[in-house]
């Protein structure tokens, strides 16, 4: 297979999920404000959905490509990525209001924020597409593609959504345009492609190193799921009943519900 080409699709498919970031501001396009009840529910189907395509997607595959230790070893890895990241810009005070004025030393420090968030997940798809033209998987724009990766790319869009409305509330407030909402959406997540191609680049040529690849996008995603997407979750919904908890499982169980059957078919 023509490794331009390759690179060109999975860049593409990163591309899809990141575009998909841009749908959470299209609710403001209807109504001026999303409660905190949906804001809650929401953030815990993108929880349910990234957890269990961790579990049964990457986790699985870890598995099925190598032994349990090079797996943890690749979650450790993972986690301690996000950990560094984020103790790195710890302290980072950016406006999302300065965002159209910002200079070109705060879009740096912006775009380094934004990317302790969606690059692991641009991981996720790109490791997810280590099998890319070989036998086992379904024929897609010339392309013979893994279905772990058809499952990877739906899930982490779906997950993008809600990703994108939790970005769209604060700049709504500060009276952004709505197209803009929609840019600054999808702008969140651009890293996405860029770690979809490394990833795929680097288990294709160093393929013994799959399983670690599987366990670090794994990893780095249930972890961000525990510490930054529940707690924001019951951060939202302190006002509401039992502290917005039921909204929660509920959305859980519903992320579950969306990507666990798709799984295993």
């Amino acid at each position: 297979m023509d490794q331009f080409a390759a690179l060109t699709f999975v860049f593409l498919a990163g591309l899809v999920t990141a575009i998909a970031t841009g749908l959470g501001a299209i609710p403001f396009f209807f109504v001026s404000d999303v409660s905190d009840r949906w804001n809650v529910a929401l953030w815990g189907i993108a929880s349910g959905i990234m957890v269990s395509a961790s579990l049964f997607g990457l986790v699985f595959e870890g598995l099925a490509n190598g032994t349990p230790l090079q797996l943890g070893i690749g979650m450790l890895a993972g986690v301690a990525l996000v950990v560094v990241a984020h103790r790195v810009i710890e302290g980072a005070d950016v406006n999302p209001k300065q965002y159209e004025e910002a200079d070109f030393r705060k879009l740096l420090l912006i775009l380094g924020i934004l990317t302790v968030h969606s690059f692991p997940e641009g991981v996720a798809v790109g490791v997810s597409f280590a099998d890319l033209g070989l036998d086992g998987g379904i024929q897609l724009f010339g392309f013979v593609v893994p279905l772990l990766a058809v499952f990877m790319t739906i899930a982490i869009s779906i997950h993008n959504v809600p990703e994108g409305l939790a970005i769209s509330i604060p700049l709504r407030s500060m009276n952004v345009s709505n197209w803009k909402l929609v840019w600054w959406a999808i702008f969140s997540s651009l890293p996405q492609p860029i770690g979809a191609v490394i990833a795929f680049y680097f288990v294709r040529i160093a393929r013994e190193f799959l399983p670690f690849g599987f366990g670090f996008a794994a990893g780095a995603m249930v972890f961000l799921v525990l510490t930054e997407f529940i707690p924001e979750a019951l951060e939202l919904g302190e006002r509401l009943p039992r502290g917005g908890r039921v909204e929660l499982v509920a959305g859980l169980v519903a992320g579950f519900a969306i990507m666990v059957p798709l799984a295993f078919i």
